[in-house]
């Protein structure tokens, strides 16, 4: 069967926000709603005494007709389209986005426990099944928690549980004391504790570290392990799967879909990890169907840790990763990137932001490619695939196909 596009690589920049939503008004960072929350835009005004952000790939593609980025300038874009998409679901989480994009609506945001950490009746719980004692407790960066805890973690064997902003209990312990076998299992205890509606968390990761003391830990992130919820409902991914198409995710998506829909999977160390099993895909890879792509570093390590800097040298090692992906289309493919949320670094707390994302649409197809009207959704993106692949999209699954890529 002949389809516009064999291949659509679906990139998402993780928090890399562009203008808050109309009901921003209603989520809130230390006391303070995301109105007025732009995560790229802020990120621009505090690069380089106000010379901006250095992204000439987006610049090309038309990212500047999204937004005042300073930096950037509106040029012509013929083989890329470009538009705003607004969130319908409740929530500004990873997995209420990932989800949207894949059509599923979320109604209830997922439970935080940003404030005063896990009830005492889980811990002591997670602690009798786990056998371990548990220290911790509380909102934290998972690298200054190792900081402060990692010693006593492997002194005494213990577990150190934290959260963040993000709807998450995780785990961290020692790879070579605790064992990446027996955090798992408390992992799995944790997730089977969570399905409580009292402690509906979207996540429980496992979060091992290796190192010798404080001044040498390093989180393991391509041993990074997330129990997510499962979709209520089959997605994008699961028919795609059903009619025999690829849906390879690269990242962390294949966790935040529970393996729900995915057909092949990599976990990977970090940004650059991504884009280099990105462009693999692309480059050696002939498959029919979508590569999904998460990257995760703009958020967990510059966005929660209210970076700007470092997230603005995030974007623009991001944006020489990207040329060298197009480089590597072939006349079929399609790549759309996008965010799950927002997290301006500039923002009171340490929370995601509430905002539309951007959608940077290009192929070598195109060549009509223009500014777009905002979508209102993110599983725009979802119904967009289907309808390339010629599939039905039931009716319990938002979305409406962004038809000018299909011409």
């Amino acid at each position: 069967m002949s389809y516009k596009f064999k291949r659509i690589f679906v990139i998402v920049a993780d928090s890399v926000g562009i203008g808050y939503e109309p009901d921003a008004d209603q989520y809130f960072n230390a006391g303070q709603n995301d109105v007025g929350s732009n995560t790229i835009v802020h990120i621009s005004e505090k690069m380089r005494d106000g010379r901006g952000l250095i992204i000439p790939t987006m610049n090309a593609i038309g990212i500047a007709d999204l937004a005042n980025i300073r930096g950037t300038s509106k040029v012509l874009h013929p083989q890329s389209y470009v538009a705003r998409a607004r969130e319908e679901s409740k929530g500004k989480d990873t997995m209420t986005g990932h989800w949207e994009m894949m059509g599923v609506y979320t109604t209830k945001p997922f439970m935080t426990f940003t404030d005063n950490g896990f009830p005492k009746e889980l811990m002591d719980e997670l602690e009798k099944r786990t056998g371990h004692k548990l220290i911790g407790n509380k909102a934290a960066s998972g690298t200054e928690i190792l900081v402060e805890l990692g010693e006593e973690q492997m002194r005494d064997n213990s577990l150190i549980v934290y959260t963040s902003a993000d709807s998450v209990l995780q785990i961290a312990a020692h790879e070579e004391v605790t064992g990446l076998e027996e955090l798992y299992r408390c992992c799995e205890i944790a997730r089977e504790l969570c399905m409580d509606p009292r402690y509906m968390v979207g996540r429980v990761i496992a979060r091992p570290y290796l190192g010798t003391d404080k001044t040498n830990f390093k989180r393991v992130t391509a041993h990074r392990h997330d129990l997510a919820l499962k979709p209520p409902v089959k997605t994008v991914m699961n028919i795609l799967e059903e009619k025999g198409l690829m849906v390879s995710c690269v990242g962390k998506i294949g966790d935040i879909f529970d393996g729900y829909g995915v057909v092949k999977t990599q976990k990977t160390s970090s940004n650059e990890d991504g884009m280099d099993k990105t462009i693999d895909e692309a480059k050696n890879h002939d498959f029919t169907g979508i590569c999904y792509v998460n990257l995760v570093e703009f958020d967990s390590e510059y966005g929660h840790r209210r970076d700007p800097i470092g997230y603005g040298n995030c974007l623009e090692a991001f944006d020489k990763r990207l040329a060298e992906l197009i480089e590597n289309l072939k006349e079929d493919d399609l790549v759309i990137v996008t965010a799950d949320h927002g997290n301006d670094p500039t923002w009171a707390g340490t929370d995601h932001t509430r905002e539309k994302v951007p959608l940077l649409m290009y192929s070598k197809k195109f060549t009509d490619g223009r500014y777009l009207d905002e979508r209102t959704s993110f599983a725009d993106i979802g119904a967009t695939i289907l309808a390339n692949f010629h599939l039905d999209k039931p009716d319990y699954l938002l979305g409406k196909p962004i038809e000018e890529l299909l011409k």
